[in-house]
């Protein structure tokens, strides 16, 4: 029942509060913590993508397509063979490219 009452808004302090827990596990370098508390984040994801499926707004699949597509763009390096001599170069791209998508 109370599953079914969430809104994305209701539900961002739950956000908060586990992504906060999952960096003070990192801070305190609690391994075991981390992978709870990523758990954590992730259950919010699938809670979150649940509430706009109902909605009619965009499911998982939608959000890991979205996540693949801006890995595919953000990283031509890997993905479409661009010639990269340091991590300095793929950091500017990175931004660039960041840059670029955002005025669109």
């Amino acid at each position: 029942m109370w599953d079914r009452e969430q809104t994305h808004e209701s539900l961002i302090r739950y956000l908060e509060e586990e992504t906060g827990e999952f960096i003070q596990a990192v801070k305190s370098r609690d391994t075991e913590n981390m992978k709870e508390e990523l758990g954590d984040i992730l259950l919010q994801v699938m809670f979150h993508s649940q509430i706009a499926k109902k909605n009619g707004k965009f499911t998982i699949d939608d959000v890991i397509d979205t996540l693949v597509s801006k890995l595919k763009r953000r990283h031509p390096h890997v993905f479409a063979g661009k010639k990269v001599d340091s991590v300095k170069e793929i950091l500017n791209n990175w931004k660039e490219i960041k840059k670029l998508e955002r005025r669109s």
